[in-house]
């Protein structure tokens, strides 16, 4: 091997040994604690879709959950005459307040959720989470387990989804 293509060859290497001291194992998104679970989301993360996949993995049949952090909120105002969500989006603002449930809802997670954001103004604004993600730092979620499976079923008359608490809800 003449010096050329050793030079090649070590630089090659360098920078794959040098590319691999740079990937980050992934962090975990929660840990189970005597309540339930807190999950602490990172910048970007889809905060309604950890939610929903947190549900799945660890198989929880029904919860509650309150967050805080930094997001980029929409926010839906559920008009009861057209039956859809008015959206508002607001970024770069802090949550001062989120809280939902966790029920199922033809064999998927049905999350419900409103929540409470600041600006730099102080002025707060809130509603029914309709999507999110992590801003600028973290969100921490604290889920709170129930011992019971919840459905959640469509009311017809109402044109809303409704947490069942019964078997025979919606009849």
């Amino acid at each position: 091997m003449n010096s050329f293509s050793f030079t090649i060859l070590f630089t090659f290497f360098t920078i794959i040994a040098c590319n691999a001291q740079k990937i980050k194992p992934e962090v975990p998104r929660y840990i189970k604690v005597s309540a339930g679970y807190l999950m602490v989301l990172r910048q970007n993360d889809d905060i309604l879709k950890e939610i929903e996949n947190l549900a799945v993995k660890e198989n929880i049949m029904s919860a509650n959950f309150t967050g805080m952090g930094f997001v980029n909120m929409t926010f839906g105002f559920f008009d009861f005459k057209t039956k859809k969500y008015n959206p508002k989006t607001f970024n770069d603002v802090e949550l001062a307040n989120m809280v939902g449930s966790i029920a199922w809802q033809d064999g998927k997670p049905s999350i419900h959720a409103h929540g409470t954001v600041t600006g730099p103004d102080f002025m707060a604004y809130g509603g029914h989470i309709l999507s999110g993600t992590v801003g600028t730092g973290s969100l921490e979620i604290l889920v709170t387990i129930h011992n019971q499976k919840l459905e959640r079923i469509k009311e017809k008359d109402l044109g809303a989804n409704v947490l069942c608490l019964s078997g025979t809800c919606g009849e």
